[in-house]
């Protein structure tokens, strides 16, 4: 019983000695959690992660001019999928969770499970990128240092006039630029 005593004696005065012990452990493992945390964010960013529930989705890419190109210059899915500022990183990570969720469950974990939702599941990004002035796109690719005498005339047409007014963003015009496209019958703008 005195044991007891003492110890809670010594955990209801305790010294200058053990305040400084418990904040630095509490900083400590502050820092721990954040580095864990931010670690675990970049895991989750990487193709690796991406490609076990998205397979033939990381394929596809690997076959257009965002993943293999002249300069050298390669996008994985995060640089497009995943905003770049950290709240909305954040907000886009627990939207992500319930894809992790639909695949645990076999919702999207075969081939042909995925062919069957591709449709939805590109209307449902395509509209996100629009709710967000697809800054994905906007990060690598800025309008101000757009060179319109090196694109075509349809395209500086639409660049200069839709896109510079903030009438249409990236998103409407470059659907399935890094991805096949789903079956496009009623897909606003599409011919």
């Amino acid at each position: 019983m005195k044991i007891i005593k003492a110890f809670w004696r010594r955990l209801t005065s305790p010294s200058k000695v053990a305040v400084g012990v418990v904040l630095f452990m509490g900083f400590m493992g502050g820092l721990l959690f954040w580095g864990a945390f931010n670690t675990g964010m970049e895991a989750t960013n990487t193709e690796a992660f991406c490609s076990g529930c998205h397979a033939p989705i990381v394929k596809e890419i690997q076959e257009t001019v965002h993943y293999s190109n002249r300069s050298g210059v390669r996008a994985i899915c995060s640089d497009c999928h995943v905003p770049h500022n950290w709240t909305d990183k954040m907000v886009r990570k627990v939207q992500a969770s319930k894809e992790l969720v639909a695949h645990a469950l076999g919702t999207i974990d075969t081939e042909e499970k995925f062919q069957a939702r591709r449709g939805h599941l590109a209307n449902r990004e395509w509209q996100r990128m629009k709710d967000n002035d697809s800054q994905e796109c906007r990060n690598c690719h800025e309008f101000e240092f757009m060179d319109f005498s090196e694109q075509g005339p349809r395209s500086v047409k639409q660049h200069s006039t839709a896109l510079a007014s903030g009438d249409k963003t990236c998103v409407d015009c470059h659907k399935g630029i890094a991805h096949k496209l789903p079956d496009m019958k009623g897909v606003e703008g599409w011919q």
